[in-house]
């Protein structure tokens, strides 16, 4: 039987941890204390998150694969996860693990579209996680954090009915606050300049075209679809996407395509008919040529390597 990347979001969470453990809000939200490495378990194994994840080390560290670019995570490291993301733990269950302290807060999509909050700003947001889920805190940075991880568990022992309502307005702040940490990281002493209406706008294609490439890039590797998805020409998405990221569109489709396949050939026992099938491509030979000329090996050579 062919095993498959498996999706995960809150509802998989918490048939896997024991409800006793940590704060939970309906099946949008949860907050634990990890003291010890079994509830961390699933992630031994690569999967695809379909939620929102904020893992913060305390004590001890982590090992991870972050859509297959290697992590570490250190005492005072907040791992940001954004849905589509492919993770994996790659340091054993040993001793590293089980004596680490970490807190996990996950939400769902559906959650943080209650919230209130600019699309620009969570565009951007989206934009920065991605190129920086893993952020290293100064011991100011780590206090504050806590504090909102305090305030939320004093919410929800409160039991009140506004208690959903309550969480969103304190996740649109908490959202703000990382996105800018995580950004002042990313541009360390490089100089920043607001950006003009025009870069908001590009910035906003360019993220939509990224999600819907990661959405439908199995079986849609055409600019057309993406175009018609954007209202936009399939020549005018190309030059927008080449003017902000300095790649062609293509080659971001194709960049998420090889990555599915790798993931397919190294965690996964599907036969490269299946892949091949799987990933809507015309034939094997197709599906050699174009795996060879992006990575250098057939695919039997990276599954073996």
């Amino acid at each position: 039987m062919t095993e498959e990347l498996q999706i995960i979001g809150l509802q998989q969470i918490f048939r896997i941890i024991p409800s006793s453990d940590g704060i939970r809000l309906g099946e949008d939200f949860m907050l634990i204390d990890v003291a010890n490495g079994e509830n961390l378990g699933f992630m031994n194994y690569p999967f695809r998150a379909d939620a929102y994840f904020f893992v913060f080390c305390r004590d001890g560290g982590l090992d991870v694969e972050i859509n297959l670019k290697h992590y570490k995570m250190e005492q005072n490291t907040l791992l940001v996860s954004i849905p589509g993301s492919i993770l994996r733990v790659i340091t054993p269950l040993s001793k590293e693990i089980s004596d680490g302290r970490f807190i996990v807060v996950a939400f769902s999509k559906s959650f943080l579209s209650e919230v209130k909050l600019d699309v620009r700003r969570l565009t951007e947001g989206h934009m920065v996680f991605s190129d920086t889920p893993c952020l290293q805190l100064g011991d100011k940075d780590k206090t504050f954090l806590l504090n909102y991880v305090n305030i939320i568990r004093d919410i929800m022992d409160l039991k009140i009915p506004g208690a959903r309502d309550a969480l969103g307005s304190l996740f649109s702040s908490i959202f703000y606050v990382l996105s800018g940490l995580s950004e002042k990281k990313a541009i360390a002493t490089k100089e920043q300049t607001p950006l003009t209406s025009s870069q908001v706008r590009l910035r906003l294609i360019f993220d939509r075209f990224m999600e819907l490439v990661s959405e439908n890039h199995t079986s849609e590797r055409g600019m057309a679809f993406y175009a018609d998805r954007l209202g936009l020409t399939p020549k005018y998405l190309s030059k927008l996407v080449k003017q902000y990221s300095g790649n062609a569109a293509p080659e971001w489709i194709d960049s998420f395509v090889i990555l599915e396949a790798k993931n397919m050939l190294k965690y996964t026992g599907a036969s490269i008919k299946e892949i091949v099938y799987k990933l809507h491509f015309p034939n094997p030979s197709v599906f050699y040529r174009f795996f060879k000329t992006h990575t250098g090996m057939t695919p039997s050579e990276y599954r073996n390597g």
